[in-house]
């Protein structure tokens, strides 16, 4: 794609935590400037996260968002405007738990938290499971067994020993025919429903759009977005994003402290 014609890019996708977010989990203001520039040029701009909607809406809020965004990985569709569901995936708990006893067997006792569905659902979390301090709300659970009382979007794991990557290529060995499993970022590594990526929840907001994958240009940090740099157009790391997506990218850009987003959009939509 050549940089002197941005409207050849109708969709922006970005991530959040990583990407479009400093450390504070705030958006500087040239960044706020670059994206009113790409879409007073005739482009929208899509956040695609992570992040489960509860987890996602006080940012979409703050930054005045009234689009859809791509939540829980690709599970949620949601309109922010409306802040109203559109789409939602559930994970599968009898898989679910068949999965995490495959993966214990492999590696030994996990500890687990879980994102509960819908508009409200809250991040519940099991005995020993490490939160980043500062971080979104959650409820502590003294019975693992509370994670599965009712529909989950997903399950987050973490190992006492292993890192992010060797946990999360474990899993897959030994259960990646029964549940998806992604790093989304620095001591989260995700147990998915199968087949179920940001490609998948992004593709579905395109099409309400109007917008193709070739029409589409996505910004990233972490392995769970090499599926959306591979649906897109064209895919943009952060200098600060983990290795794997850096090797699938198109171009790297500064790190989301740095303002990598606007740094790309400026020489597209304001040169």
């Amino acid at each position: 794609m050549s940089p002197s014609a941005p409207l050849s890019y109708k969709l922006i996708a970005t991530d959040l935590d990583g990407t479009l977010l400093r450390h504070d989990e705030t958006v500087s203001e040239r960044t706020r400037q670059a994206l009113a520039a790409a879409t007073a040029a005739g482009a929208a701009h899509i956040v695609v996260t992570g992040r489960a909607v509860p987890w996602t809406r006080h940012i979409l809020d703050a930054l005045d968002y009234k689009g859809l965004a791509v939540c829980g990985q690709g599970g949620q569709v949601y309109h922010a405007g409306e802040h109203r569901l559109l789409t939602s995936v559930t994970l599968d708990r009898q898989l679910a738990g068949l999965a995490l006893a495959k993966i214990e067997a492999e590696v030994g006792p996990l500890h687990l938290a879980a994102s509960r569905d819908g508009l409200e659902g809250e991040v519940l979390v099991g005995p020993g499971y490490r939160v980043q301090e500062g971080r979104l709300p959650h409820v502590m659970l003294d019975d693992p067994g509370e994670l599965w009382a009712a529909p989950v979007n997903k399950v987050y794991i973490q190992h006492p020993a292993l890192d992010d990557d060797a946990l999360a290529l474990a899993a897959r060995q030994v259960a990646g025919d029964l549940v998806g499993v992604t790093v989304a970022g620095e001591g989260i590594v995700e147990l998915l429903p199968l087949g179920l990526t940001k490609a998948t929840g992004l593709s579905l907001a395109a099409r309400r759009l109007g917008v193709t994958a070739k029409e589409t240009l996505a910004f990233g940090d972490m392995p769970n977005d090499i599926p959306m740099f591979a649906w897109s157009a064209r895919g943009v790391a952060m200098a600060n994003a983990h290795d794997e997506l850096k090797a699938v990218a198109h171009e790297l850009t500064a790190s989301n402290d740095e303002d990598g987003v606007a740094v790309v959009l400026e020489r597209l939509y304001l040169s």
